[in-house]
């Protein structure tokens, strides 16, 4: 049987069923608490269950530009350059405007600006394009510094008197055929770090392993 508190309860006579009175009252209130509990619960677990949902989903956005290239054909990771290979690349670089393929967090591109030179990065990743344009502007040569998220093979590097790659061994080969075809009217010096161009003869080759870089004159 199912009482109603107002209509059922209330209106048991209190001579002989005060027992059954003090019961239903008991009950009642139990089963209230009971629900009131039950509706606690389900609220703190509609609020796990967003917390989950929105860092999931965040940590998705995150991670995926830095996993994408990856399944590229050509996978170019992002491998900071270090301090030794920044130097010795503003060190041979000339003219007044340079490219940087896979220009990762952006530090070849501002030690360029700051060397004097209008420098340029593309990378695929929007995160480190985003962090780059910022730390550009930290270090106070946003005006001379730009960076475009864009696929490099869709990209003319003809108008820039230096161009720098960070590469990988299986993309090297078809990015030197892409520049020679490029550079074919205009004087370019390229510098390739940590992988050489297997079709091209370098002008000059410095230091070694990690830190090796190799420059060509077309």
């Amino acid at each position: 049987l199912r009482f109603h508190w107002s209509r059922d309860v209330k209106s048991i006579p209190c001579n002989g069923y005060a027992p059954l009175r003090s019961y239903l009252r008991f009950h009642w209130s139990r089963e209230l608490m009971r629900n009131e509990s039950q509706k606690r619960w389900r609220g703190r677990v509609k609020v796990v269950g967003w917390v989950i949902g929105g860092a999931t989903v965040g940590l998705c956005a995150l991670v995926t530009p830095f996993i994408l290239p990856a399944l590229r054909k050509h996978c170019l990771p992002y491998v900071p350059a270090t301090t030794q290979q920044v130097r010795l690349v503003i060190q041979q670089a000339k003219g007044k405007s340079l490219v940087d393929i896979g220009s990762g967090d952006g530090r070849v591109v501002i030690e360029a600006a700051k060397a004097g030179y209008t420098a340029v990065g593309y990378e695929l990743n929007p995160w480190l394009v985003l962090y780059s344009r910022l730390n550009s502007w930290y270090h106070g040569v946003y005006r001379y510094t730009s960076f475009h998220c864009k696929d490099i093979w869709k990209v003319n590097f003809s108008l820039f008197d230096t161009v720098v790659i960070f590469g990988v061994t299986d993309m090297m080969e078809p990015l030197g055929r892409k520049l020679l075809q490029e550079m074919s009217s205009n004087p370019t010096r390229i510098i390739a770090c940590r992988f050489q161009f297997p079709q091209l003869k370098p002008t000059i080759t410095m230091d070694y392993g990690v830190n090796s870089v190799w420059v060509y004159d077309l």
